[in-house]
């Protein structure tokens, strides 16, 4: 296993992007793949999740009527459809093998895409417990942005995120979103409605993109 995003003693390359947004997509940079989340990948996904189940429940969303949830194939179907359609970008985090997508190890999904003159969504993500602390994540969320920005022509990205969720305050933190404030009772999360606080930036912010300035940091 990799012991942060970027092993090697040279520079990781900057990440090539396409030129137009087109689902579905696949992007890598340093030591992680985004890849985009389809119904092959159904079985290696449930049995992250149920494996993480105590890591990543008190984190993950609920839905607020009970027996309402969605069953893990039709959240697949809504996931495609939103990714047609431009309102969701759904992406599995994977470990480099080899120049090639490896091991299913989280999550990374632009939500709530919207365009016209506000032209911005919000990113969630999570992660593998045996692979944290590696800054994995903070690679995966550069590079949503970075995609979202330079490639979907997005102005303002924002991620919220639970106050006693420190490891997820410290992916923010590190990649330098700003912080905006509180949100009261924001989204139902582990079956309650939680404050979350929010942080974001917008494109003028990263004039170099947030890969270039995650790599200047880790240089």
């Amino acid at each position: 296993m990799p012991q942060t995003a970027f092993d090697s003693s040279s520079r990781p390359a900057p990440p090539v992007l396409p030129r137009r947004h087109r689902w579905p997509v696949d992007l890598r940079f340093g030591d992680i793949w985004l890849t985009a989340f389809g119904r092959r990948d159904l079985a290696e996904w449930g049995e992250v999740r149920r494996r993480n189940a105590s890591w990543l429940d008190p984190w993950s969303a609920t839905p607020p009527e009970r027996g309402r949830r969605r069953s893990d194939r039709a959240m697949v179907a809504y996931f495609q459809s939103e990714a047609r359609h431009g309102r969701m970008v759904p992406w599995l985090i994977r470990a480099d093998r080899q120049s090639r997508p490896g091991p299913l190890i989280g999550q990374c999904t632009l939500n709530n895409i919207v365009y016209g003159s506000a032209r911005f969504a919000s990113i969630g993500y999570w992660i593998d417990r045996d692979w944290a602390g590696r800054g994995l994540v903070p690679a995966a969320v550069a590079l949503a942005t970075d995609y979202a920005m330079r490639v979907m022509g997005l102005h303002r990205i924002e991620i919220c995120v639970r106050p006693e969720n420190s490891a997820s305050l410290r992916v923010v933190e590190k990649l330098g979103f700003r912080y905006e404030g509180v949100r009261p009772r924001y989204i139902h999360i582990d079956g309650a409605w939680r404050d979350h606080q929010c942080f974001a930036l917008d494109a003028s912010e990263t004039p170099a993109g947030l890969c270039d300035r995650l790599m200047k940091g880790q240089s």
